[in-house]
């Protein structure tokens, strides 16, 4: 982890007082501390590998890290943390995923533990769960987490688990005490916290428990095929627990002190807390996460395969983009498609410049600061993302050598070689533009007066200097645009130089009928990077079109 500014003196007093969430969490685990003293702080995030990787586990990560990183500020990095990625791996196989080839060959192996499910994609991995942790931990790697990866399979078959699953067998009435009053009348019939892993099939049984013998450490079940009685250990990986008693034996047996969770599971925080305090522990501090929606409002989901993938994102955008939508009204539930992309990069780098301006109190309030755990880089994009798109809009460029020739005419001395992050930046934009922009581009007519407008906005522009500024571009603009029907009649706008003001239909109006566009960034910027000629080139283009 980067080196914490520890060093200056009013840091921790000024978190000790911010209202970032981040340091909001952290709080609650130095209060904990207070009454439970513990060397070293453990958080954990869960990660069930029955499907691939989405980014509802990125959000998870990054923002316990950010967490975490807001602890090691309030305590001065005084005690040591350590962040548990957790695989569920031992989880049996209840259905096949939606998207993932094999899948009759899939099928043959419902039930058993998903580390055991043969690899679907190719035969690089021992295990359908082994292939999905590989990827898990890819993208962790990708973008810079510190992490401890723990694989459930590993650790009940290790016998790390042994001394608390004994200990929940001891305390087997109890648990049973606990759960049974959550479940369904059908289900309770049948409930058992341990699961039985068949050593002739391999399944994960969900069956009743017989017997239970917490001297002998041992379950007695009914093997369902064969109706023989069968008595097993409940450890060294024979038997797994049921999720909920599963996640409180594993905040005891891992020295859980902080863990976040979705909405959808707050049941089961406290069913799974209850467990915990039966066991002799403490239940981690953490809070309930809202949900991401697809682009139907359809919660997100790994075996379904809806709404933005990791991999989808980076196509299109920094992984710093992503992060400050993590950051951002984590209590909040959000829709989470392609059209929130460009609005994050751009809201990134204008965190990310406002940083450069503020005192400490305000920089421990700004994104940034979380993001890159108190280090934040200086900005370095002398265009934003919106301005990329209207231009690779407008000039149609098919290759990121088209786009850095108005780039460096409009910013000279601003190459890929000086700027590798923007030229990254650039990439994205196109990537975005062929997938998303170019498919709904629909040029709408101009009304005859709108179309008188716009030829008076091709001679005034006509008649400026070949390297007219920005402002004097977009003052030109304004002038054309005090008209009708585009006077601000609403008295709401105001101008520096009490002239009256121009409504936003007429800067639609521009995008609508020259780009086939909703909306773009201040049009007078948009003409010194795309050029003077070229800009009366496509209002000439838009008037033919609609003569």
């Amino acid at each position: 982890m980067p080196t914490l500014e520890a060093q200056v003196p009013a840091l921790r007093e000024i978190a000790e007082n911010s209202n970032a969430w981040p340091f909001q969490e952290a709080r609650k685990i130095v209060a904990r501390l207070t009454k439970q003293r513990k060397d070293e702080v453990v958080f954990e995030t869960g990660y069930g590998p029955s499907g691939l990787p989405h980014i509802g586990t990125f959000g998870e990560v990054a923002r316990t890290t950010m967490v975490r990183h807001a602890f090691r500020v309030l305590t001065e990095d005084k005690i040591k943390t350590r962040l548990i990625a957790f695989s569920d791996d031992m989880d049996g196989l209840r259905k096949v995923p939606d998207n993932v080839p094999n899948r009759e060959m899939m099928a043959q192996h419902l039930g058993k533990p998903l580390s055991r499910v043969p690899d679907p994609f190719s035969n690089e991995y021992p295990s359908f769960g082994a292939a999905n942790n590989a990827r898990l931990r890819a993208f962790l790697d990708h973008f810079g987490f510190e992490y401890e990866f723990l694989s459930s399979t590993e650790c009940y078959a290790s016998g790390r688990f042994d001394a608390t699953l004994m200990r929940v067998l001891e305390h087997f009435d109890t648990v049973m005490e606990i759960m049974l009053p959550s479940l369904r009348e059908e289900r309770a019939q049948t409930y058992s916290p341990f699961l039985p892993i068949s050593p002739r099939t391999g399944i994960v049984l969900q069956v009743p428990i017989l017997e239970h013998d917490a001297g002998a450490g041992t379950i007695t079940y009914e093997e369902p095929e064969n109706k023989e009685r069968v008595t097993t250990l409940v450890t060294g990986g024979r038997a797994k627990l049921q999720w909920k008693p599963d996640w409180a034996m594993r905040w005891v047996a891992l020295g859980v002190d902080y863990e976040m969770a979705g909405k959808d599971l707050i049941d089961s925080v406290r069913l799974s807390g209850e467990v915990c305090r039966a066991l002799g522990g403490t239940p981690p501090e953490g809070f309930n996460y809202e949900l991401f929606l697809d682009e139907q409002g359809q919660k997100i989901s790994k075996s379904k395969g809806n709404g933005l993938t990791i991999d989808e994102w980076l196509r299109y955008a920094s992984p710093e983009s992503l992060s400050l939508f993590m950051y951002r009204e984590p209590k909040a539930a959000k829709r989470l498609y392609f059209d929130v992309i460009p609005r994050h990069v751009d809201e990134y780098q204008q965190f990310l410049e406002a940083y450069e301006r503020q005192d400490l109190r305000q920089r421990l309030s700004n994104p940034v600061w979380h993001i890159h755990s108190g280090n934040p880089p200086k900005p370095d994009m002398p265009i934003s993302f919106s301005m990329l798109l209207t231009l690779v809009a407008s000039s149609n460029a098919e290759n990121a050598e088209t786009l850095w020739g108005f780039i460096g005419r409009y910013r000279p001395g601003v190459t890929p070689q000086t700027h590798p992050k923007f030229d990254a930046l650039v990439r994205y934009a196109i990537h975005y533009f062929r997938d998303f922009v170019l498919p709904q581009k629909r040029f709408r007519e101009p009304s005859e007066s709108e179309r008188a407008a716009l030829l008076d906005l091709r001679d005034a522009l006509a008649q400026l200097p070949a390297d007219a500024s920005a402002e004097d571009i977009q003052q030109v603009v304004y002038e054309v645009g005090r008209r009708e029907p585009f006077l601000d009649k609403t008295g709401k706008i105001k101008t520096k130089d009490g002239k009256p003001g121009v409504a936003l239909d007429w800067f639609n109006m521009l995008y609508q009928v020259l780009l086939g566009q909703e909306k773009g960034p201040r049009f007078g910027s948009f003409v010194a990077l795309y050029g003077l000629n070229n800009t009366i080139d496509m209002i000439d283009g838009a008037l033919a079109r609609s003569a």
